[in-house]
């Protein structure tokens, strides 16, 4: 069975990651910042003012899955 590629939902630094493994379908959720170099990481740690963005990618998220069943 040929793996599926994963799906990404962004909202700001927020990604939402859809998962499809054997017909079920998981997320993951990270958050991307510049660290003190100006380079690029990822976190799964959030801030107060991430968990609005967090909320809409996962909404955003379970309607992508919702609407291929």
């Amino acid at each position: 069975m040929e793996k599926e590629k994963p799906e990404h939902v962004r909202v700001g630094g927020i990604e939402a990651t859809i998962w499809g493994n054997n017909g079920f379908q998981t997320v993951t959720m990270q958050r991307t910042y510049k660290d003190k170099n100006n380079e690029w990481q990822k976190t799964n740690s959030l801030r107060q003012n991430d968990i609005p963005k967090a909320v809409l990618a996962l909404e955003k998220a379970y309607e992508n899955i919702v609407l291929k069943e």
